[in-house]
C-alpha cells in the first residue's frame, strides 16, 4: 500500500471558494493540498471556445460581488495576471413592448433612463445610491463575515442611526415587488430591482428578494458588473498562480471519496483510488452540504436531527444555458440593450411574478425570463472584431426527466424570445453550445441540476438556517472539518466569503485559543442535535 501523504490542510474542491481558502491557509504558512475531481480547477468559473476565437464562460461570467468583496480585493489577484473589463453600460432590462431600462455606472445616464418611465424616479434612484454609499463597506462586511457580524453590524448601526437602521432591517426582508413599489413610480426602476433579484433564483414576490435586487443594482451602479479579461478562467488562473507562489498544490482528476475521522475529529481524506491523505490541522470542503454530509462523511455518522434537517435542504431552481457565436452584434430593436454587458429579457414585473409562480408549481415557464451576457461587448478579447460571444440562461423547476426533448423545447423558447427582440438574430448564429441541467452538473457536481446558487437563497435558508439550522459558521459536526462552499453562509456568487470564513475558522481552531473554540462549538452542537 502506498504510504499516506500528510499536509496541514486538505481542501476538497478547486472552485473559487476552495481556492480562496487554500490561498489564505498557504499565506499563513500552512502546507496545503487541494483535491479536484475534474481535469481542471475552477469549478463553475471556467472558459471554453465554442468556435475558433469565440471564448465563452460555461457557468458564471459576471462578478459584481467580487468587485466589492474585501476577500477578493485582499488577494491582490491583479499581481497574478487578472485584469477586469466592463461593458459601456452595466445592464439593460428590455420590456416586452421594446422599451429598456438602463443601468449604467454613469449615474446621470441611469437617472435619465428611469425618468423616461416616470419623472422623478431618477432622483429616487440617486437617493438609494446615496444610502448605498453610506452603508456600503459596513453592509458588505456584515453580509460576508460569519454570523453574527458583531463589529460590522455595530458600525452599520452607527452609520445609519437607530431609527434608520430599524427601517433598513425592514427593507432587507421585503419582496422585490414591494420594495420597488415603495420607492419608485415607474416600471423601469422597479424592474431593475426585480430583475436583479432573479439572479439569486428568487421571484419578485418572495420575502428577501428586495435585498438581493437592491444590492446587485447598487453594486452595478457603483462598480459595474466586471468580467475577467479573456474569460472567467482567467480568475481561476490567477487564484491558481497565487496559490502556487505560496507553495500550495492542486491535484486534478483526484476526487475525494471519504472524510477520514476518529473520535469525532476529521483526520484526513481517502481519494477515489483509495489513496490516503492525512490532515494535521484541518479538512475544508468546497462541496455542496448534502454531498459532504451524506456521501463524504456518511449519514450513519450524523446525529439524527442533522440527518432530518438535511432532508429539508432546498436547492435553487434548475438551469438551461445556451452559448452562441455570432458573426455580428445582436440586432436589438431596443437601443438601450446594445451597449449593455448584461441584458434581462422576456418579462415585465407581472411576467416575473408569473414565472415565479410557474416554477413554484413545478411547471416549465411558458414565457421564459432570460439573463443574457454580451461578452464581446464587455470584453473585446472574447471574439474577433465585429462579432459577438453571447449567452443566455433561464430557470426551470427541478425534477422530472431531463431528456434531450425537454431541453430542446427550453432552448427553442429561449431563442424565440431573443428573436422577437432582435429580428435576424438566428441568421447571425454560427455556433451554439447547449448546457442543460445534466451538462451543468457534469461540469461541477455542486451545480445539482444546474442549481447555480448552492441552495435556495430564500430567507428560510440564509444566515443561521444555511445549510440547515445551526451556527451560520463554517464549523461542521466533525471537529477540524469546515464547510467552504456556497451551501454555507453567506451563500452563492463569487465573493470568496465562504472559503475565507472556513479558512479563518480552521486557523482559529488551530490557534492559541483552539481548545476553547472546540469546546464552544461542541457545546453548541450538543444543544442543536440533542433529542428533546
Amino acid at each position: 500500500m502506498t504510504e499516506a501523504e500528510t499536509f496541514d490542510a486538505v481542501v476538497i474542491g478547486a472552485g473559487p471558494n476552495g481556492l480562496v481558502a487554500a490561498n489564505l491557509l498557504a499565506e499563513a504558512g500552512w502546507e496545503v493540498l487541494v483535491l479536484e475531481a475534474a481535469p481542471d480547477p475552477g469549478g463553475a468559473v471556467r472558459t471554453t471556445e465554442i468556435a475558433p476565437g469565440f471564448r465563452s464562460d460555461r457557468c458564471s461570467a459576471f462578478y459584481p460581488l467580487a468587485g466589492v468583496s474585501p476577500v477578493m480585493r485582499g488577494l491582490g489577484l491583479e499581481r497574478h495576471g487578472l485584469r477586469w473589463r466592463r461593458a459601456p453600460d452595466v445592464l439593460a432590462h428590455v420590456l416586452p413592448d421594446g422599451r429598456a431600462a438602463v443601468l449604467s455606472q454613469d449615474l446621470d445616464r441611469t437617472a435619465r433612463s428611469l425618468d423616461e418611465f416616470a419623472p422623478g424616479d431618477g432622483d429616487a434612484w440617486r437617493t438609494e445610491f446615496e444610502r448605498w454609499r453610506r452603508v456600503r463597506e459596513h453592509l458588505i462586511e456584515a453580509m460576508l463575515r460569519p454570523f453574527p457580524p458583531v463589529r460590522a453590524g455595530s458600525r452599520l448601526l452607527r452609520a445609519l442611526g437607530a431609527g434608520s437602521a430599524l427601517r433598513f432591517a425592514r427593507d432587507l426582508v421585503l419582496p422585490a415587488r414591494r420594495f420597488g413599489e415603495e420607492r419608485f413610480t415607474g416600471e423601469g426602476a422597479r424592474l431593475l430591482i426585480a430583475g436583479n433579484a432573479l439572479h439569486s433564483g428568487l421571484g419578485p414576490d418572495q420575502a428577501g428578494s428586495g435585498l438581493f435586487g437592491w444590492l446587485l443594482a447598487m453594486v452595478g451602479q457603483d462598480v459595474g458588473f466586471p468580467v475577467p479579461e479573456g474569460g472567467a478562467g482567467s480568475l481561476t488562473a490567477a487564484l491558481v498562480a497565487r496559490l502556487a507562489s505560496l507553495g500550495g498544490r492542486i491535484d486534478c482528476n483526484r476526487p475525494a471519496a471519504k472524510i477520514l475521522h476518529a473520535r469525532g475529529i476529521a483526520v484526513g481524506v481517502r481519494d477515489g483510488e483509495g489513496g490516503l491523505i492525512r490532515a494535521r490541522r484541518a479538512v475544508l470542503a468546497d462541496v455542496a452540504a448534502p454531498h459532504l454530509y451524506l456521501d463524504l462523511i456518511g449519514g450513519e455518522h450524523l446525529p439524527a436531527r442533522l440527518s432530518a434537517d438535511l432532508k429539508s435542504f432546498e436547492w435553487d431552481p434548475a438551469t438551461v444555458k445556451v452559448d452562441w457565436a455570432l458573426d455580428g452584434p445582436v440586432p436589438w430593436t431596443a437601443e438601450g440593450a446594445a451597449r449593455a454587458g448584461t441584458v434581462h429579457l422576456g418579462a415585465d414585473l407581472d411576467g416575473l411574478s408569473t414565472m415565479g409562480a410557474e416554477l413554484a408549481s413545478g411547471r416549465d415557464p411558458r414565457e421564459p425570463f432570460l439573463l443574457m451576457g454580451q461578452m464581446t461587448t464587455t470584453d473585446p478579447t472574447r471574439s474577433p472584431a465585429g462579432t459577438e460571444t453571447l449567452w443566455a440562461y433561464t430557470r426551470l423547476p427541478r425534477g422530472g426527466e431531463w431528456n434531450a426533448d425537454r431541453v430542446r423545447r427550453a432552448v427553442d423558447r429561449i431563442e424565440a424570445t431573443v428573436e422577437r427582440h432582435a429580428p435576424g438574430f438566428g441568421d447571425r448564429v454560427t455556433a451554439r453550445l447547449v448546457s442543460g441541467p445534466r451538462e451543468l452538473q457534469g461540469l461541477d457536481r455542486n451545480l445539482d441540476e444546474g442549481a447555480i446558487n448552492g441552495g435556495a437563497a430564500a430567507v428560510h435558508q440564509q444566515l443561521f438556517f444555511r445549510p440547515v439550522p445551526g451556527l451560520a459558521r463554517a464549523d461542521t459536526v466533525l471537529d477540524r472539518l469546515f464547510l467552504a462552499s456556497a451551501s454555507a453562509h453567506p451563500g452563492g456568487a463569487v465573493h470568496g466569503a465562504a472559503g475565507a470564513n472556513a479558512a479563518r475558522a480552521a486557523m482559529a481552531r488551530n490557534g492559541p485559543a483552539g481548545g476553547g473554540y472546540r469546546a464552544a462549538v461542541a457545546g453548541a452542537h450538543r444543544l442543536l442535535y440533542r433529542e428533546d
